[in-house]
């Protein structure tokens, strides 16, 4: 985890802020981490970062035209060094992923302390702020870790999430904690129009029951999004086939469908935890997937496998995301069987 003098400098910068910025990743890890941070200066402006986890020079205009003081960037994998010389403001990064290398920027990583952390972007922000448990443990449940203060959350919501829960799938897959954050995962797709909507109303909501018991108008509005968008996520479920005798369960699905390809692969593999799951999303002329096991460390195989090819991919040692174009595709997943045999 984060040291604690790292945690009052984080808390410093935020409590001598006016006008921030706020880049956060699209995934319920992301988008809790802004809501923290958000909800406690009651400041700012949120942007998310869609499609790929990185924060380069397209991000510069929109940034600069809200003239911040400050910029956070939380739960963000890439930062570039162009969009920190551009910006030339403070800006404050907050991340678990691969540790980068970027000057200029202040740079909180539990992995720079140890390469093994496994430390949700928003439980470093729950260390920051004290406040909004209910979101902390959605974001860092939503990574697939249940963190310090999950005894805690279970104490306040005992009909959530049942303290005899240890595995974070099963708290995923099998409670009311776990259909909480499907509904933070999915409101984060679409138009960014309708995904900032969502976000903005979200700021305001201040009990998980208001959304799952649709109890306010804020409540009701996400939750009619999400049962929207979970129509499309239950149909494309339902046509994954799965072959017993394979080690690996592949399915792809055309461009025409949102893409669910994490959220997929998440609960195939909670289904099957024995096999190596491919779940991809067939998008002009690339496959771009999800790859998922709990039984192999899939970056150093996702290397191999993709050298060579026009596609790139990455991520934690059981979950990763790639991207190869259409016609290689099958060349891909030859490779990775022979080195996963």
């Amino acid at each position: 985890m984060l040291k604690k003098e790292e945690i009052e400098k984080i808390r410093e910068e935020l409590q001598n802020c006016q006008h921030p910025v706020f880049l956060f990743d699209d995934d319920a890890d992301g988008l809790c981490s802004f809501l923290l941070f958000y909800r406690f200066v009651k400041e700012g402006k949120g942007i998310a970062v869609k499609t790929h986890p990185t924060v380069d020079e397209k991000f510069v205009n929109p940034v600069l035209n809200y003239e911040p003081d400050k910029v956070f960037i939380l739960d963000v994998a890439v930062l570039k060094q162009e969009f920190v010389d551009k910006v030339k403001r403070p800006i404050i990064w907050i991340d678990h992923h691969t540790v980068g290398d970027i000057q200029n920027v202040q740079y909180y990583n539990p992995r720079k302390h140890d390469p093994h952390a496994i430390y949700p972007t928003s439980d470093m922000c729950y260390d920051v702020v004290q406040q909004d448990l209910w979101i902390a443990m959605v974001g860092a449940v939503g990574d697939w870790h249940l963190p310090p203060f999950k005894d805690e959350f279970c104490k306040q919501y005992p009909d959530l999430l049942d303290a005899s829960v240890k595995r974070p799938e099963d708290a995923l897959f099998n409670s009311k904690l776990g259909e909480l954050i499907k509904v933070f995962n999915f409101i984060l797709k679409g138009p960014t129009k309708d995904v900032m909507k969502c976000v903005k109303v979200l700021t305001r909501v201040q009990s998980p029951y208001e959304i799952l018991n649709q109890e306010t108008e804020q409540g009701r509005f996400i939750y009619k999004r999400f049962e929207k968008i979970n129509k499309g996520y239950e149909e494309v479920k339902n046509d994954v086939k799965v072959d017993e005798k394979d080690n690996i369960l592949i399915y792809i699905y055309p461009e025409a469908k949102m893409s669910f390809t994490s959220e997929l692969s998440n609960e195939m593999l909670y289904k099957h935890p024995d096999k190596i799951i491919i779940i991809g999303r067939d998008k002009g002329g690339q496959i771009r997937m999800s790859l998922r096991s709990s039984k192999i460390i899939i970056p150093p195989i996702l290397d191999k496998a993709l050298a060579g090819l026009e596609g790139y991919g990455g991520g934690h040692e059981h979950a990763c995301g790639a991207n190869v174009r259409k016609d290689q595709f099958e060349e891909f997943i030859a490779r990775l069987r022979k080195e996963i045999v």
